[in-house]
């Protein structure tokens, strides 16, 4: 069996479904575009110092705080090369973290202040993401890259995001996502557009239970239908344990469990947010235990200067998992995926469950 160390974790194939393309730049490219566009309101003028302020700054225990670290990334994306050389290198940088099937989101109303149009930015940034999965080809790495389309939970806008990212669908758009802060901005304010996604036999997800309890994941379910949901950490809060240590699910836990809503979990960000504590006291632990359909992602690379194999790495490290765990939750994130059932399965069957036989021998 091969050594579970971070060199054989960037070897193993993995599925990404909560990576947001704001949250990813690499730094010496922020400092580009800005010396492009005339930008002149970054923190530091050096790669390895506008990284490390991004990090201590998304370091704050505040979701609030840690969004705020976005007005410089978006900044610098409101032109067509710029948005269209942060997907390409979006796409490389996970094909050479071994990722082999990611679904990247962005908010395209974010994106409109040089004169583009909401079309024009999607179209920029799926020609990016296709040149950076030819550049990985070329390498001999494979990846493929779905786009989720984000709409701002406090904005007005989403019912018009949700109609583009079915204009889109045939085109590389995969489906649908609400983000931003949570208090104050619940997803029943956007049933329109869920509506909408449904009535298109569309996918979504919701960012829910990050830095919103209960009632942000139960109305993203049943009143907003979610396919999957975007942390959803706080489910916890319908979990005790009894006396005896044994874990008791309430009637939603148990709900989302029943149906295998998928949770899509970030470890570093969630410590980053507030959502908890320490990793150690990250509910990743309980929720794989009871079985959930939980999955491992990063987030915001940039920010929380992480990567998918960190991410295992660390829960490797702080809850003892070994290759067939990981194994498994590589599995539960390509099971709800937004593309095809033949296509999921084809990845899982001809290149995630091979890819790990290999390691572990």
């Amino acid at each position: 069996m091969t050594a579970l160390d971070l060199s054989a974790l960037r070897r193993a194939p993995k599925v990404l479904l909560h990576d947001h393309l704001d949250g990813g730049l690499r730094p010496e490219t922020v400092l580009e575009l800005a010396r492009d566009c005339g930008y002149d309101g970054l923190p530091a003028d050096t790669a390895p110092a506008l990284a490390t302020w991004f990090r201590e700054a998304a370091d704050s225990g505040s979701l609030e705080r840690y969004l705020e670290t976005f007005a410089h990334t978006v900044a610098v994306m409101q032109t067509p090369t710029g948005l269209e050389r942060v997907a390409r290198e979006c796409a490389e940088d996970l094909a050479d973290d071994g990722v082999v099937y990611a679904e990247v989101r962005f908010a395209p109303e974010q994106h409109l202040e040089e004169g583009l149009t909401l079309d024009q930015v999607v179209e920029q940034v799926l020609l990016g993401f296709r040149a950076g999965e030819s550049a990985a080809e070329t390498r001999g790495q494979r990846v493929r890259v779905g786009v989720l389309l984000t709409a701002m939970r406090h904005a007005a806008r989403s019912r018009e995001i949700a109609e583009l990212a079915v204009r889109f669908r045939d085109r590389g758009v995969v489906g649908f996502d609400i983000a931003g802060a949570e208090a104050g901005n619940p997803p029943s304010r956007h049933l329109d557009a869920f509506e909408y996604m449904r009535n298109n036999n569309a996918h979504f997800t919701i960012h829910a239970g990050e830095a919103f309890g209960l009632p942000s994941i139960h109305e993203a379910i049943a009143f907003c239908g979610t396919d999957r949901l975007g942390h959803g950490v706080r489910i916890t809060d319908d979990i005790t344990i009894g006396d005896d240590g044994v874990p008791v699910l309430g009637s939603l836990a148990n709900y989302v469990r029943d149906k295998r809503i998928p949770l899509e979990l970030c470890p570093s960000s969630n410590v980053q947010t507030g959502a908890v504590d320490v990793l150690e006291n990250h509910p990743f632990g309980l929720l794989a235990q009871l079985r959930f359909r939980v999955t491992v992602n990063t987030d915001n690379r940039l920010m929380s200067d992480t990567t998918m194999s960190r991410e295992m790495l660390r829960l490797v490290e702080t809850f003892g998992y070994g290759w067939t765990d990981l194994e498994r939750y590589t599995i539960n994130a390509m099971k709800s995926a937004f593309i095809p059932f033949d296509q999921r399965l084809q990845l899982i069957d001809e290149v995630i469950k091979p890819g790990f036989a290999v390691l572990v021998g």
